[in-house]
């Protein structure tokens, strides 16, 4: 972990955008109509998917993907003008919230402007052309790290943004890219805004294993640490997808979360989401709309920042694909207050003031932030069964901040009303944390 990483960073809400879907013209100017509603969920950060120039060479798809990028200092055309970006980043700032951009430094598009001049930057085959190392990235070659002049014009790309306004990058990846450069980028980038937020997509650890055998660059979660504020989940994603699919059992996943405490530093944040441009809809995985909610809820009011794909809050169950005009489906926004609730609650002081556990992972989830004098409960109910749950709770009534009114507790049990449920309480909760049977055999140490 970086050691300049605000705490403060576990209430943070990223909203992710494509801006070729986002709206029917797929622009940047179109796109800053929606800025107050998406203001107005509560949202801090705004992250487009990449905004540069793709390339046409193997391309895939009709317009090609936005992760092959042809220069990395311009802005896709289709989007509009450099300017119109500017505007945007202007009016994202009017409105309190962050600018994130992506960033692909493993690779570039065939036609890349680094091609021609630059052919020392790249893998190579036996012939000398470029190649990518990953099979299925046909669209893509791969750039040779580490070379010092590679890397220092990759970090003046970084800094040109940053002179823009740019507040933060998602870095592509970024477990393929050494550690050492990415250290080096946030060292100089912080010379122009040491505030710039630095979020990792490290990779699944099949993907780190298959990386390593074959002799090629693949760093943990734990070594990005060293260098980037945030990392992916990747790292217990199928289970989590298996989870919310039903097919694995909740405590799987919560000892996994439980891990996580154990093996990263002390003040580590994980940026959790049920769903993203790589990944389905939760509304399509999940057995059911309230086990979509419930999931959604946990994972948003578990320790770390949050990411929402925009559409989730419209209940969007088609993702969108990566390569052509595939509109989200926008609809009412059904989920509109189910996310500003939520979100309220992310922002919730006793989110960085308590004390994070996972109390229970059967009938129904229950975790909570626990303080001296106040503490939140939350309950989810991912199996939708049951229409009450024992709770570990005198016996009264208490706000329920997610779905607004009271939860009454009579006999030390409530009625589910909902899917998820975040009670305010105005007590501590000294409950033993939930226990797991993968690490729990020897608790001598207790």
């Amino acid at each position: 972990m970086a050691a300049n990483t605000p705490y403060t960073y576990n209430s943070l809400v990223i909203y992710e955008v494509y801006v070729r879907n986002h709206t029917p013209e797929g622009t940047f100017k179109a796109f800053d109509a929606d800025l107050d509603r998406i203001q107005a969920l509560g949202v801090d950060v705004i992250w487009f998917m990449p905004i540069h120039p793709i390339g046409k060479i193997n391309k895939k798809g009709g317009l090609g993907c936005p992760y092959s990028i042809s220069d990395y200092r311009a802005v896709n055309p289709e989007y509009g003008s450099l300017e119109d970006f500017k505007h945007t980043i202007q009016a994202i700032h009017a409105r309190g919230m962050k600018v994130m951009i992506d960033v692909v430094y493993n690779h570039t598009a065939h036609d890349s402007l680094l091609v021609r001049d630059y052919p020392h930057f790249f893998h190579q085959d036996a012939s000398g052309r470029p190649v990518t190392t990953v099979p299925n990235w046909s669209d893509v070659i791969d750039l040779l790290h580490p070379e010092p002049e590679l890397s220092q014009y990759l970090i003046d790309s970084l800094k040109f943004w940053v002179s823009l306004g740019v507040d933060g990058f998602r870095c592509d990846v970024a477990s393929l890219v050494p550690v050492e450069f990415w250290t080096e980028a946030r060292r100089q980038v912080a010379e122009l805004n040491p505030n710039v937020i630095w979020l990792a997509e490290s990779v699944h650890a099949a993907f780190i294993e298959f990386r390593r055998k074959a002799g090629l660059s693949g760093y943990s979660d734990s070594e990005l640490y060293q260098a980037f504020d945030l990392t992916y989940d990747y790292d217990i994603w199928p289970i989590l997808h298996k989870a919310i699919a039903g097919s694995v059992p909740p405590a799987r996943l919560l000892e996994m979360h439980r891990f996580q405490e154990a093996i990263y530093p002390g003040t580590y944040v994980k940026m959790h989401c049920t769903e993203n441009h790589d990944q389905p809809r939760v509304m399509s995985v999940a057995p059911s709309r309230d086990a979509a909610l419930a999931w959604t809820a946990f994972e948003a009011f578990n320790k770390g920042a949050f990411l929402i794909y925009a559409g989730q809050e419209s209940e969007a169950a088609h993702t969108p694909t990566l390569f052509d005009r595939d509109l989200v489906d926008w609809g009412s926004y059904p989920l509109t207050g189910f996310f500003t609730n939520l979100f309220k609650v992310k922002h919730h002081p006793l989110v960085l003031e308590g004390v994070f556990n996972i109390l229970q992972a059967e009938p129904v989830i229950l975790a909570a932030y626990a303080a001296e004098s106040a503490s939140l409960l939350g309950i989810f109910n991912p199996s939708s069964h049951g229409a009450e749950a024992a709770l570990p709770l005198k016996d009264g009534d208490y706000p329920d901040l997610l779905n607004g009114g009271t939860i009454s507790v009579r006999s030390g049990k409530a009625r589910l009303t909902a899917p998820a449920m975040i009670l305010e309480l105005p007590q501590s909760l000294s409950i033993e944390p939930f226990r797991s049977s993968l690490m729990d055999e020897d608790r001598e140490y207790i």
